[in-house]
């Protein structure tokens, strides 16, 4: 089912979002990622309105709503100041609809209702029913019954009101020989949650789902909770938020900035593992992420989308600082025995596994990453796919900030391919391309020649009728334009 242009609204004026990949929307406000980092009210304001500013009421109740955040380092969404701005203004919903989970029968809705009324969803004549015990609440409604790779619209009411309109497409079957797109991206940061142009981009390819992979939405709050939820309600009330995350599945893991600030990880000093709970507790809060099956410590998860097995790991809260350099270090050896255990109950052709910062040590000399941290977990993780044959991995990662793909050749002769998909938020990072490295695909830089912010997206494209599978990696620009195209199939990606 072709997607049709889609209404939204989170309060009681209609914001029309139109999908229409015609004139580009001029940014108004160029904030640098130093001063995105340093997150003052004027700063948020300026990232708030830099690709032109929500409904007026939507953008009070987001600067009511981040004094009380900003006054109170213990406020919640639910607080009643924030309630009451929001009845104020009367809206609906402070955040969402999100889409995540996709499934071949479903998706899970996430959003947060400013009121306890009933909110359904109506999808193809079947109607989904919740309600929260108080105003600002997360809410997650399950969709399920749905013919697999269909698109669907759906309608979300709160109340009797309209509140906001979407669609999707569901997830193939396992053994389909349907093709599959998944998007991919890093580095967002506030910078990048804004940009109508990259996300109208994104939406208008038609993924499947999309990966995020880290540095997304908070910078640097130094593990205060409160201003952790000023910046995702900062992120809900973003016209261009709203255009991605009610169309496209999304799928996230953190990176340093989303944690607690550039490159801390674990229990950093001056933390505690206090501190450490309550940014877990407030990402699982405003993310759509599937739900584990055991109370594991980290954000980390594996789900399947068709014949493509998404494994995220968490890269920064489960390292262990003291033990640097030495096995389970960077990803703590329960989630490293999970990843393993993972791979080898994997019957998925294809495997994207993700790492918030990069498997290779190509760029900055491994800097905060696999090399500098626990380079045996990473052989050992490498021994076993080519030692079981584990077919179809892809290597994805982030935060070094630019788009580069490699070859990570094995003593073997077998070789992983790594994707770095660029930043979304188009920021300055080391060079591009690396002196003397012949097994680099392509690199491009956060910024070109020119000072320019050069800002993309990564795909990968699965077209499963051939007999050898493939795979093409695409690199594609905030306009549209194609940069690289990396056709791969499944056998190169499968030890002999």
């Amino acid at each position: 089912m072709k997607r049709r242009p889609f209404l939204i609204t989170l309060g009681s004026l209609l914001t029309s979002c139109k999908l229409a990949l015609g004139d580009a929307v001029d940014r108004q406000f160029r904030v640098t990622l130093k001063n995105a980092h340093k997150g003052t009210l004027d700063i948020d304001t300026q990232l708030l309105d830099s690709y032109g500013p929500p409904p007026a009421n939507l953008r009070q109740f987001y600067l009511d709503a981040r004094k009380v955040f900003a006054d109170n380092p213990t406020a919640e969404f639910t607080d009643q100041a924030i309630v009451d701005a929001a009845k104020h203004h009367r809206l609906h919903l402070m955040g969402g609809p999100m889409l995540g989970d996709l499934h071949s029968n479903g998706v899970t809705i996430w959003l947060r209702p400013a009121t306890t009324q009933t909110c359904s969803i109506a999808v193809a004549g079947k109607t989904f029913q919740g309600q929260v015990d108080h105003p600002g609440q997360a809410l997650r409604l399950s969709i399920t019954g749905l013919a697999p790779n269909t698109g669907y619209d759906y309608q979300l009411h709160v109340g009797d009101h309209l509140a906001a309109e979407g669609n999707f497409t569901t997830a193939p079957l396992d053994t389909a020989s349907d093709t599959v797109r998944i998007a991919f991206g890093s580095c967002c940061h506030k910078i990048g949650v804004h940009n109508l142009n990259l996300f109208r981009q994104i939406v208008g390819r038609h993924p499947h789902a999309m990966m995020l992979l880290g540095d997304i939405a908070v910078d640097d709050r130094e593990g205060n909770i409160a201003m952790h939820r000023a910046d995702y309600q900062l992120r809900d009330v973003s016209n261009a938020w709203r255009t991605l995350a009610s169309q496209v599945p999304l799928y996230a893991s953190w990176d340093d900035h989303d944690y607690f600030n550039n490159d801390l990880s674990g229990v950093p000093k001056r933390f505690t593992d206090a501190d450490r709970d309550g940014v877990r507790s407030v990402w699982h809060e405003n993310w759509n992420n599937p739900p584990a099956d055991d109370q594991r410590d980290g954000i980390y998860f594996n789900t399947r989308i068709g014949p493509i097995e998404i494994i995220m790991l968490d890269t920064r809260s489960c390292r262990q600082n003291s033990r640097r350099n030495r096995y389970g270090s960077y990803l703590g050896e329960t989630q490293q025995a999970w990843l393993k255990n993972t791979l080898q109950k994997s019957n998925a052709p294809f495997k994207i596994i993700s790492s918030g910062t990069m498997w290779s040590d190509y760029v900055s000399n491994a800097k905060d990453s696999w090399g500098s941290w626990d380079t045996e977990a990473r052989e050992e993780i490498f021994q076993l796919i080519e030692q079981e044959n584990v077919s179809g991995v892809l290597l994805v990662c982030g935060d070094r900030h630019g788009a580069r793909g490699f070859r990570i050749p094995r003593p073997s002769g077998f070789a992983f391919y790594e994707f770095e998909p660029a930043t979304l938020g188009g920021v300055s990072g080391p060079a591009g391309l690396v002196k003397d490295c012949p097994d680099q695909l392509f690199g491009y830089s956060g910024t070109d020649d020119k000072g320019n912010d050069f800002i993309a997206f990564g795909e990968f494209t699965f077209d499963m009728a051939a007999d050898d599978p493939t795979v093409t990696f695409r690199l594609i620009g905030q306009h549209g334009d194609v940069f690289e195209e990396i056709p791969l199939v499944l056998s190169d990606l499968t030890p002999a």
